[in-house]
């Protein structure tokens, strides 16, 4: 149950993120990129059954 609200709120947050919204194009790739590495570190606990 954790796991998916995690991968849930990580995937919205990504969503978010991505520079092609007004609010957010002057932010660059780098929340995009932060979020990204902390969505594969959750998906990787998942697969190895750490979550």
């Amino acid at each position: 149950m954790l796991a998916i609200l995690l991968i849930s709120v990580l995937g919205f947050g990504l969503l978010g993120a991505i520079p092609a919204w007004r609010y957010s194009r002057s932010w660059g790739y780098m929340p995009s990129g932060l979020l990204g590495i902390l969505m594969l570190t959750v998906l990787l606990m998942l697969v190895l059954q750490r979550l």
